[in-house]
């Protein structure tokens, strides 16, 4: 699983263990809250915005829509233009990212992003929730606290690495669950798609 450089690494140990005597298993966890598939919150980008537990649970719970990018570089609006997003609606991005960035650990820095046009195409078309198929919504290099904050200052929440490569793209029943961690920017998440694409 890649990781953001400077992030906080995942780490599990026991801290009870029966093959030493004890009486059970008990292990710890240790991790960034942008570890692995992750939400952000408003309050990631935004001094005065809502932390992880004020989510609406139906920004993550109900239909979904995933739209397969072709640029390599970015998304753009030229390329969403054609699938009539509406207000509402939860749109998860399927890139080149899918495909190459959940075989290694290795962080990939031009991995496929949303473009700061594209955020304000989807902030005007006042959907709910996006998703991408990397770590951040916004590039690594360009873009990235621009996309965030428009998208987040328009209440979009935000879903960042989600595997999509064996989805195709197409309708889906989507639950996204975070843990409700109280005045946190964000969390991680365990996120499950059903439904047939159509």
């Amino acid at each position: 699983m890649p990781q953001w450089p400077g992030d906080s690494p995942f780490d599990i140990a026991r801290d009870s263990d029966m093959s030493n005597g004890d009486h059970e298993n008990v292990s710890r966890i240790s991790l960034g809250v942008h570890t692995g598939t992750h939400m952000d919150a408003p309050l990631h980008f935004l001094a005065d915005g809502m932390p992880m537990d004020t989510l609406p649970i139906d920004a993550v719970v109900g239909p979904a829509r995933v739209i397969e990018i072709e640029d390599t570089e970015s998304i753009k609006p030229a390329e969403l233009y054609p699938h009539d997003i509406e207000g509402g609606e939860r749109i998860l991005f399927k890139t080149v990212n899918s495909s190459r960035a959940w075989k290694t650990d290795e962080f990939y820095e031009d991995f496929v992003y949303i473009s700061k046009e594209a955020a304000a195409f989807l902030v005007e078309r006042k959907i709910s929730t996006v998703g991408v198929d990397y770590l951040s919504v916004g590039g690594f290099r360009k873009d990235g606290p621009e996309t965030h904050q428009a998208l987040l200052g328009a209440g979009i929440w935000i879903i960042e690495g989600l595997n999509l490569s064996e989805v195709a793209g197409g309708h889906y029943d989507l639950i996204c669950l975070p843990l409700r961690l109280s005045g946190a920017e964000g969390s991680p998440a365990r996120a499950i798609l059903k439904g047939i694409a159509v």
